[in-house]
């Protein structure tokens, strides 16, 4: 039986989207150069990660790319245009990729699991991160050699370093960064669904709607800024710039939110916390400008280009690429960034105030106007 196996549409368990055999078909295309991707999370790194997405597509054209992320983190890969197969990372999927042959594979992800499916899958060229044979996590390639570096200097990733991400990334694997931006899209019923959400509380395309985004992580210690930070900024965009508030958040923020929202002293819009990700960029992508902790709100806002106050208290801002289109704030004390799951100190958040994230709220909407 004569089959083209390397044709971008056969499948072999069932006909292909154009419903003929292999011998007589006149579709056939190639998959050219077969390309896989290895970034499992977190959400906002993997949608960062996409800008990478275009210029790998150029450099290898004819090519089929393969991306492999945790499941969490696969609704924001979901019908990219680039990636050509998108797979969740379980044991089934490690099984099959290990069967098949590749021309290129890229980890970008420094962790055990993803390093280890880098080094098990056969490729005729590696980059990024893999897993030597003592358990330990190593360079694939000289030029990934500073992305590892900065995992293991706080001098160099807190201090010394100027990199945004995404330089990095390019540099890992040999690609000149050119500004490419995230390629993420709302989907035409989400924004829909989100201008309605909206008007039903009364927000119009003429008001200033700003979001404020509540949540932060539990990986790192004062991620998150306080609800009396909040409070006390929502009161100064309601009264001095007549601004309708937006509580946004997602399932770890419920109770928060809810007394960000009893307590507030100003009118608020609360829009829950199970949003999916579609829904939650449209809401996003509806405000004029939104406020979050260094997050996927924050990761969202730049997707789809809504100007952002970005708050960095224990985290640095360094490696964030706001495409001219937001603003960082950080804590300006000794010990900030550190990284630390845990802290006695609340130095950082301290220093934040509702007062300064409020003037760079009015600069960004001056500057942007």
């Amino acid at each position: 039986m004569f089959l083209k196996l390397d044709c971008r549409y056969y499948r072999g368990e069932k006909p292909c989207k154009f419903n003929q055999l292999c011998q007589d078909c006149s579709c056939y295309e190639p998959m050219g150069s077969r390309i896989l991707i290895i970034k499992l999370g977190a959400t906002g790194d993997v949608l960062r990660t996409t800008c990478i997405l275009k210029p790998i597509k150029e450099r290898y054209q004819p090519c089929h790319i393969t991306w492999v992320v945790d499941e969490g983190s696969a609704e924001v890969l979901k019908g990219n245009p680039f990636i050509d197969r998108l797979m969740i990372f379980n044991t089934e999927a490690t099984v099959r990729l290990q069967a098949e042959q590749f021309d290129i594979v890229i980890n970008f992800d420094k962790t055990e699991k993803a390093a280890a499916m880098a080094e098990l899958v056969k490729g005729g060229e590696k980059y990024g991160f893999g897993l030597s044979k003592y358990g330990s996590i190593y360079p694939l390639n000289e030029e990934c050699n500073y992305n590892l570096a900065l995992g293991l200097s706080d001098e160099l990733k807190f201090k010394k370093n100027k990199k945004t991400y995404q330089e990095i990334n390019f540099e890992s694997v040999c690609l000149n960064y050119k500004k490419e931006e995230y390629v993420f899209k709302v989907s035409e019923e989400g924004f829909l669904w989100a201008k309605e959400y909206l008007r039903s509380y009364g927000v119009t395309e003429k008001d200033t709607a700003i979001g404020i985004n509540t949540g932060g992580s539990d990986l790192f210690a004062y991620k998150g800024w306080t609800e009396a930070g909040f409070h006390a900024l929502a009161e100064l965009c309601t009264k001095s710039l007549n601004a309708k508030v937006i509580l946004l958040g997602g399932p770890r923020e419920v109770e928060k939110n809810e007394r960000i929202y009893n307590n507030s002293k100003v009118p608020l819009i609360n829009t829950g916390n199970n949003n999916t990700v579609d829904k939650f960029a449209a809401l996003i992508k509806c405000c004029a400008l939104i406020v979050s902790g260094d997050t996927l709100a924050m990761h969202l806002a730049i997707a789809v280009k809504t100007p952002v106050v970005a708050l960095f208290l224990s985290t640095c801002h360094q490696e964030i690429e706001f495409y001219g289109k937001g603003i960082a704030v950080s804590a300006n004390v000794d010990c900030s960034p550190c990284y630390k799951k845990s802290c006695d100190k609340d130095d950082c958040i301290k220093d934040v105030s509702a007062e300064r994230v409020y003037k760079v709220i009015v600069h960004l909407l001056n500057e942007i106007n």
